[in-house]
């Protein structure tokens, strides 16, 4: 599945908003709120539906945290604030 910890990580890979990974998702806002907030648990649908989302998008879950997959390059982990500054990144 996803924890809350990794879900925070994907979204800052693509600088998401907890409201677009609703849109991309399906799981309300809310229950994205109070799931990263540690306030409750998601149903297994739903954490499919998060880590689906974010996996569609390009992001490979670790054990740490999350990365970016594209291109067929694993490995690197970019920096957030790297995301869309081509030839940018270190």
């Amino acid at each position: 599945m996803i924890t809350a910890e990794q879900c925070k990580a994907g979204r800052s890979v693509f600088g998401w908003t907890q409201d677009h990974l609703s849109e991309k998702s399906g799981v309300s806002l809310e229950a994205i709120q109070a799931f990263e907030g540690g306030v409750r648990t998601l149903k297994p649908t739903s954490l499919q539906g998060l880590r689906s989302a974010l996996e569609h998008g390009g992001v490979e879950f670790t054990s740490d945290g999350a990365r970016l997959y594209a291109g067929g390059i694993r490995g690197i982990t970019l920096d957030p604030r790297a995301i869309g500054k081509r030839d940018e990144l270190e």
